[in-house]
């Protein structure tokens, strides 16, 4: 392994989690209905999926996913489908605008870990231009014949930069619930995530191919 060619794929790690996505929109809607506990749940779902998407590029499975174009149709219409589901969940939230306590948590109070993973990890396994980012983005800093494993190191780093900026997200998210999951600013949080979702969705439906 290069170090300096690693180093600067750490950067570009970096830079390339601060841009929103479908994940950021999840973390903080799951954080503001669920707690930290939910929320964090969420970022180990997101960062479960990145794991095994940069395994799948590292080992050849995600250069077959790519070109098999009936299984990369499937895989990116299933991800617009659920992006839409949790818009339009969001979108229902806010229209009626009935919020529970924050010690109580809902419908969801009793499995927060478990509904925080689900929907972190489906709406980042969903997105198949995560796999093709691996493709385009692995090779700028590898040699060709680069073994298997500092392919993983690779994609491993990348999940856990992601990682660490989701969880400091949720920390900063929980100090300020008290005042973000007032009833008028949710309702306007869960609109706003509701757009964003719809929007990712809508990116993700008229992407064409890789």
């Amino acid at each position: 392994m290069e170090w300096s060619g690693y180093g600067t794929f750490v950067v570009l790690a970096v830079v390339l989690v601060l841009v929103p996505g479908p994940d950021v929109a999840v973390v903080l809607r799951n954080t503001l209905g669920g707690g930290r506990v939910r929320g964090s749940w969420s970022a180990v779902g997101v960062t479960v999926s990145n794991v095994l998407q940069g395994a799948a590029a590292a080992t050849g499975l995600a250069a077959l996913v790519v070109r098999v174009e009936p299984l990369f149709q499937a895989i990116r219409w299933a991800g617009v489908a659920y992006l839409a589901f949790l818009a339009l969940q969001a979108f229902a939230s806010a229209v009626r605008g009935r919020y529970p306590d924050l010690d109580d948590g809902g419908p969801a109070a009793g499995r927060p870990a478990l509904t925080g993973l689900r929907q972190g990890f489906l709406s980042n396994v969903t997105n198949p231009k995560v796999l093709a980012f691996y493709l385009a983005v692995l090779p700028q800093f590898l040699a060709p014949g680069t073994p298997v494993p500092v392919l993983l190191a690779y994609a491993l780093t990348h999940a856990a930069v992601g990682l660490v900026w989701l969880l400091l997200l949720v920390a900063g998210l929980s100090r300020a619930r008290r005042v973000l999951a007032r009833r008028p600013v949710r309702r306007a949080l869960d609109a706003v995530t509701g757009c964003a979702l719809l929007a990712f969705g809508a990116r993700l439906a008229v992407s064409r191919g890789t």
